[in-house]
């Protein structure tokens, strides 16, 4: 069976070599490097088996990273503390959105309206979160997000599209990136949130896509992986308004 591999990062910036993987399913660390090959050196190698190659790797790239405890408890917070962590950053928030539905938005009138064909007047919303956005953005902070649509959009995603005009009017950079784009590009199939790129919310959604709970990600390699997954969506990303209108000239 193929390993489901991640790459958790590189020593070098110009070859990539040597790297660090782990297999997702089984918690093996793969580490490749410049075999060691002075003879003298290899026989001083204690239980090195038959078909081992040893490989020399800078200390550096293991501190960094090599996987830490797996057995350390999530630490897991509520939807009300979650709320205060868009009051609490202080430069920028980041999100990507890669579901194909949220139970959330279903309930509410404007996806109602928008399901019966009938235009949303998104300028009329004075919501909670709107004036959070509005705040935020006037203390200059900058919040975005990337929002992954399959082909042909779900119903759902076509509604963020219109949405995604409420979110521009607030302060937030809405973008969007098709599926097979994220999957070529080894994204993760995960919602989160980076904070100031030193903090990820990754977020849990129960088998309804309804949030049911959010983990908090400090740890300073794993903050870095998903710091490098947003640079991959953004670099790739179009801006809602141009890929909406892709759409419309692809019907």
């Amino acid at each position: 069976m193929v390993r489901r591999l991640r790459f958790n990062g590189t020593g070098s910036g110009v070859n990539g070599c040597p790297s660090v993987h782990e297999d997702l399913d089984t918690g093996e660390v793969i580490v490749h490097g410049p075999p060691l090959t002075d003879p003298e050196d290899i026989a001083r190698l204690r239980h090195l088996g038959e078909g081992e190659v040893p490989v020399v790797v800078p200390r550096e790239l293991l501190v960094d990273w090599g996987p830490k405890d797996v057995t350390r408890k999530a630490k897991v917070i509520d939807l009300d503390e979650f709320d205060r962590l868009f009051t609490r950053f202080e430069h920028t928030a980041w999100r990507l959105e890669t579901r194909r539905r949220y139970a959330s938005d279903e309930v509410t009138e404007t996806y109602a309206q928008f399901t019966r064909g009938e235009p949303v007047d998104w300028d009329d919303q004075d919501s909670e979160w709107c004036a959070n956005r509005r705040a935020q953005a006037a203390l200059g902070k900058r919040v975005g997000r990337v929002r992954i649509v399959d082909d042909p959009p779900t119903a759902g995603q076509l509604y963020l599209l219109d949405n995604a005009r409420r979110n521009s009017a607030v302060g937030e950079r809405i973008m969007n990136l098709r599926r097979v784009d994220a999957d070529r590009l080894n994204l993760p199939s995960e919602d989160f949130w980076i904070f100031d790129s030193r903090m990820v919310a990754l977020l849990k959604f129960d088998d309804a896509d309804n949030l049911v709970g959010v983990e908090l990600i400090t740890e300073p390699a794993e903050v870095v992986r998903y710091s490098m997954v947003r640079d991959a969506a953004m670099h790739h990303a179009v801006p809602f308004e141009e890929f909406t209108a892709g759409l419309a000239v692809k019907e």
